[in-house]
């Protein structure tokens, strides 16, 4: 038959759930681990062949944070072969053997040699050994148990934080969230109470209170105002045991803060303002500032200001200074001290922010009165008119009166004024004025058509005080007088072709005129009379200011006649009518069978050996002759023409030169400005 060892183990166990906290050691009764004999069979399971001592236990406790001089008997380990005569020798090994546990290898006791604790490590795992000292062999089979660290409440409830911050509207109603707090306990909340737990408050009532169980801070007062109060502090402690007594405590502070909600109107604090401002102020002139008090904050303590009511309706205005939330009374229009001296307002101030909820607590509003003295200035003089338009005829004699202004001083005190022209802006002095009436006289003539408006500046000064003066801007217009006679448009030049026929229309003419009368030009076109019989032409007036040269016979002889010079007479319809005659040159030309003109200049014919020196000789005098200073600068009206015998002389001269060459001179005069110009032509051939 095997023979069987047997291995007991001894452990001294506290109480699986004791009540107290003393420490094992110190007690006179333990609990030991009992021993039970168990018959094992060797052959069949559930056969028991023989009688064998051992233990049942999985997990064992020991007190934490054992106070004890002395180290903490844990328990005894023991083994039936072991017969006192020290041959077996306990080992101990696993979490803290050697350390934390120690074992007496000769006795098998096992004792813990420092404090623990449980928040740091619940359970350790250990294995029990026997083996013979000698030879070092177990004499029993390796054992596992449980050291399980019973927990005693020795951790208070700690928050989360040391200082809390929240914040809450004013007048909240009863039970408005505020905050809520948290604490934790370190100690086992399977076991007991020691980690329950539970929250009240120390400090803030009647204001707030808190949930035991949750740790939500809620308002407890109705109508908290921050006008009145807006911090607070509220301590609330946390303690565990479920808040029995004994159990252990830590507390929080929570700084609350009651933030704004606009629930003040704003205040006037006087009902009545006055101020000052000169006449002479100009628009957006700030006159004074007033400000509404509000006890709320920020967008709740903003102001608008409004004109509600007054005489100064129209005349001033009020805005609102942003920063400094003041009212600032401006100017709105130019002020006249002797139309009116004294102006009341009644300026509101109102909140733009309001919250319906707290309408019950009146008009978010208040009004005050505004008194404004306008005060009297020296003003310069003031003319009737912004601007004077005048008219003039440009025949007016000089001194002509056109017209006058007016200014007075608009003063009480009506200080008489002088008048003056602006000479920088009359160079030429052509108008003056009475310094005393104002009346406005021409000191030159006028001609409309050098300049059609004259824009001068006349100024009043107050006699008494020279630096008070005014400006106005006069314009003169120049009336139009017919003092101009038509003209040509244009020089005129035609040709005539040799064949042509009567009646036919060689050139229409137009006419100008510098004048600009009223009902528009009218002109009318004539020849002149000393040309109007005998003539080879016609004029013919298309009463639209136009006219039409025709031919008066059928064919031209250029040979004969090259160029003839028609004068024309040209008149308007005004009064007084103006007229003045001009030249049209009319150039006979040598045409094809289809009309087209092919030459109108008179062919040079020179006898191939060329004149002789003698010849050139005599044409030249004859030149000089037709030509002389007395026959050139002569008016229109005093063209002088060629004597006969002049011209008998040239052709003589010609005839002289050979009988080859032809010699023919032309006297004509176009149409010039003051004097006629002389034109000669000369035909020369062999």
């Amino acid at each position: 038959m095997r023979t069987y060892r047997y291995f007991l183990l001894l452990f001294w166990v506290g109480q699986p759930y004791p009540t107290f906290s003393t420490p094992l050691s110190k007690r006179t009764s333990g609990f030991p681990a009992k021993k039970r004999a168990l018959e094992l069979s060797g052959n069949s399971k559930n056969e028991l062949n023989r009688s064998k001592r051992s233990w049942m236990w999985n997990q064992f406790f020991l007190l934490e944070e054992y106070t004890g001089s002395d180290y903490q008997y844990v328990g005894k380990l023991h083994s039936d072969q072991d017969r006192g005569d020290g041959s077996l020798k306990y080992i101990l090994s696993g979490d803290g053997a050697g350390d934390l546990f120690i074992i007496n290898e000769n006795t098998g006791d096992i004792q813990a040699t420092k404090r623990l604790d449980r928040e740091e490590k619940p359970v350790y795992i250990l294995r029990a050994q026997a083996v013979n000292r000698r030879t070092g062999r177990p004499v029993e089979p390796e054992s596992e148990f449980i050291i399980k660290i019973h927990d005693i409440n020795d951790n208070e409830p700690i928050f989360t934080k040391d200082v809390y911050t929240a914040t809450v509207p004013e007048m909240s109603d009863v039970g408005t969230f505020v905050v809520q707090v948290t604490a934790t306990d370190a100690d086992d909340p399977t076991y007991g109470n020691s980690a329950k737990v539970v929250y009240s408050i120390l400090q803030g009532q009647p204001y707030f209170s808190v949930e035991s169980e949750t740790g939500i801070i809620k308002t407890a007062l109705l109508n908290m105002d921050r006008e009145n109060r807006e911090q607070y502090q509220v301590v609330i402690q946390a303690k565990d045991m479920g808040g029995q007594m004994g159990g252990l405590s830590g507390t929080t502070t929570v700084n609350i803060t009651l933030t704004d909600v606009n629930d003040n109107p704003p205040r006037f604090p006087q009902s009545t303002y006055q101020f000052k401002t000169p006449e002479s102020s100009p628009p957006g002139t700030p006159i004074g500032r007033i400000k509404a008090s509000d006890a709320d904050t920020g967008e709740n303590a903003e102001i608008e200001y409004s004109i509600t009511e007054g005489e100064g309706l129209d005349m001033f205005d009020v805005v609102t200074d942003q920063e400094t939330q003041e009212g600032v009374i401006t100017v709105k229009k130019l002020l006249d001290f002797e139309k009116k001296k004294v102006y009341t307002l009644k300026v509101e101030a109102s909140n733009p922010h309001v919250e319906p909820r707290f309408l019950y607590l009146g008009p978010f509003k208040d009004a005050a009165t505004v008194r404004i003295m306008v005060e009297d200035v020296d003003e310069p003089p003031v003319f009737s008119k912004l601007a004077y338009i005048l008219q003039i005829r440009e025949d007016a004699q000089i001194n002509t009166t056109i017209g006058s202004v007016t200014a007075q001083d608009p003063d009480a005190a009506r200080n008489p004024v002088k008048y003056s022209v602006d000479r920088h802006t009359d160079m030429d002095r052509i108008f003056n004025i009475d310094s005393g009436n104002g009346s406005i006289f021409t000191s030159k003539l006028l001609d409309r058509e050098t300049l059609l408006w004259h824009n001068i500046t006349v100024i009043a000064t107050e006699i008494n005080n020279p630096k008070q003066s005014s400006r106005v801007p006069l314009y003169i217009k120049v009336l139009d007088v017919n003092d101009n006679a038509p003209e040509f448009a244009e020089f005129y030049e035609t040709f005539v072709c040799e064949k042509a026929k009567a009646d036919q229309l060689i050139q229409t003419l137009r006419a100008i005129d510098k004048d600009d009368p009223y009902s528009g030009h009218q002109f009318s076109f004539s020849l002149a009379p000393e040309a109007a019989s005998g003539s080879n032409f016609t004029i013919q007036d298309n009463k639209d200011n136009t006219a039409g040269i025709l031919t008066r016979k059928n064919g031209y002889n250029r040979h004969e006649m090259s160029t003839y010079l028609l004068p024309v007479v040209i008149s308007d319809n005004d009064y007084p009518v103006q007229s003045s005659t001009g030249t049209v040159t009319v150039r006979v030309c040598a045409c094809d069978h289809h009309g087209n003109m092919q030459s109108c200049h008179a062919e040079a014919l020179v006898h191939p050996t060329g004149l002789s020196t003698g010849a050139l000789i005599a044409i030249l005098l004859c030149i000089v002759t037709l030509l002389e200073p007395s026959g050139i600068y002569l008016s229109a009206s005093q063209i002088r023409k060629p004597r006969l015998q002049e011209v008998q002389s040239c052709r003589h001269v010609a005839q002289l030169t050979g009988g080859r060459t032809k010699f023919q001179t032309q006297v004509f005069h176009p149409l010039s400005l003051g004097a006629s110009t002389l034109h000669s032509t000369f035909f020369v051939s062999s």
